[in-house]
């Protein structure tokens, strides 16, 4: 197993990537700018390296560097100020990376440093190989000196791995977070002509070439990392639409987001019919190379059941005081198999620590009294997180607790009338089946219905569709998942 140095590890694909790693045995350092946040986003299992410490010591100690840090382009105007930032961010840090690995007495053998497919400018309908010329706007001369920096490293001898990535999807975060918001509320459409090409990947595919970089060596220098069925913007929206049962018809204007985004909407505008030709020479076995499948996946399974609490419904399986002055009106049901021993499995969710892990970074999870203690009937874990815009304080009490099969925690102070979670175990051939009952209430009112439906419930499936994914990825893809 090898020793993997990460940078940009908080991000969203460095989050479901160092979850892969230690799923596959790696032991992972995560070079952070803020402690305290990483821990809360990586849990306990990853070696923190503070960035205000010289990172050359910990690529002394690495077998493989990957680096994903940068400031996302999608932040707003391109001012000259957010220019230098975003170069700073990328270069500079990138520079400083590949000049601590050829100065290192021993050095990682392999250097895996993200770019984008932005390296090619906006090319139409052409289509785009690996080898394919880069482009003359600000984001492809971004991209074009973040590589050349990363490629400082080769006269080293460590291999440099240069992933072009694609529009990154899946469950969340990333990009389809904030494509779904219109669609969601049914102001969903395509961006501009929508003729505009969108090369993407699903974020399985994305880790798994990561992966396979660190021991591949066919897998050096430049490489489209994107699915081989690049889509145009319109055929995308039409997908996300059909997925979440929506309208596709609220074309945003070219002129209104040039007004908006001034030269940042040439992201959004243009676009490469990227084809990763060397990608599928190495070998490499997309999971998902069409964007139906892939869609599929991020929108349907993995989904919890939720449904009004009814006598057929599942009863909790303990009669708590609890229920007495606050009865439950829903129950979530989420099932799944993981590829691991109970024991394992067991020991992993009963460390409070390791729920940031599992919970949407956009939540901004933080433990603030219980991460480190001995779990146990009658603890209480006390933790803040935000709703949405809405900063809230949580307190749980672990009310059941009967290692390694079962246990269930209430919510003391929260923002649910009701909340009730149960987590079952059980041995499943060589694995374990998880299930997960939620039974809760929204605040009490006339519209608590109607939140429920369109707030609370979609969330809720969300959240839970997320854990379960960095779970496949923690302990290894499950054999079967069911809701």
């Amino acid at each position: 197993m090898m020793r993997v140095l990460v940078t940009g590890a908080t991000g969203f694909i460095g989050r479901a990537l160092v979850m892969r790693l230690l799923g596959g045995g790696h032991h992972v350092a995560a070079w952070v700018r803020d402690d305290a946040r990483a821990r809360d986003l990586l849990g306990r299992e990853v070696e923190l390296v503070s960035a205000r410490s010289s990172v050359s010591d910990a690529i002394a100690r690495a077998d493989a560097v990957v680096n994903l840090a940068g400031e996302s382009v999608f932040g707003g105007r391109w001012t000259e100020a957010r220019k230098k930032a975003l170069t700073a961010s990328r270069v500079d840090l990138t520079r400083s990376i590949a000049a601590a690995i050829e100065a290192s007495p021993t050095r990682p053998s392999v250097f895996v440093s993200a770019s984008a497919v932005g390296f090619y400018g906006d090319r139409g309908d052409a289509i785009v190989e690996d080898d394919g010329a880069a482009g003359d706007d600000f984001l492809a001369r971004l991209c074009r000196n973040w590589e050349s920096a990363a490629m400082g490293a080769a006269g080293a001898g460590t291999r440099v791995f240069i992933p072009r990535i694609g529009i990154v999807l899946g469950v969340g975060g990333g990009a389809l977070a904030t494509m779904s918001v219109p669609f969601r509320l049914g102001v969903g459409g395509p961006i501009g002509t929508g003729r505009q090409y969108v090369p993407w990947i699903h974020i399985e595919d994305l880790i798994e070439i990561i992966v396979k970089a660190l021991s591949d060596p066919r897998l050096s220098g430049a490489m489209i990392a994107a699915a081989p069925n690049p889509v145009t913007n319109l055929e995308l929206s039409k997908a996300i639409a059909a997925r979440l049962h929506r309208p596709c018809f609220a074309r945003v204007p070219a002129a209104l987001l040039k007004l908006a985004l001034g030269e940042a909407a040439s992201m959004l505008l243009g676009g490469q019919r990227a084809r990763p030709t060397r990608l599928e020479r190495s070998g490499f076995s997309w999971r998902y190379p069409a964007i139906d499948a892939a869609l599929d996946d991020i929108f349907g399974n993995d989904r919890p059941r939720i449904s009004r609490l009814t006598d057929e419904m599942p009863a909790p399986r303990i009669e708590s005081d609890y229920f007495r002055s606050r009865r439950p009106r829903y129950v979530l049901v989420h099932k799944t198999r993981v590829d691991a021993p109970i024991e394992r499995v067991f020991d992993f969710f009963s460390r409070p620590a390791n729920l940031g892990a599992m919970t949407p970074a956009r939540m901004q999870f933080q433990i603030v009294e219980g991460a480190d203690a001995d779990v146990r009937r009658g603890l209480r874990i006390r933790y803040r997180l935000r709703i949405g815009p809405l900063p809230v304080r949580w307190t749980t009490l672990i009310e059941e607790w009967e290692a390694p099969v079962f246990f269930a925690d209430s919510q003391q102070s929260g923002p649910y009338r009701s909340w009730w979670h149960e987590h079952h175990f059980a041995p499943d051939g060589n694995g374990t089946l998880m299930e997960d009952r939620v039974y809760y209430s929204p605040l009490a009112g006339p519209m608590a219905g109607i939140v429920n439906a369109a707030m609370i419930a979609p969330m809720l499936s969300e959240i839970f569709a997320f854990r379960a994914k960095m779970i496949k990825l923690r302990f290894g893809r499950p054999v079967t998942n069911s809701s």
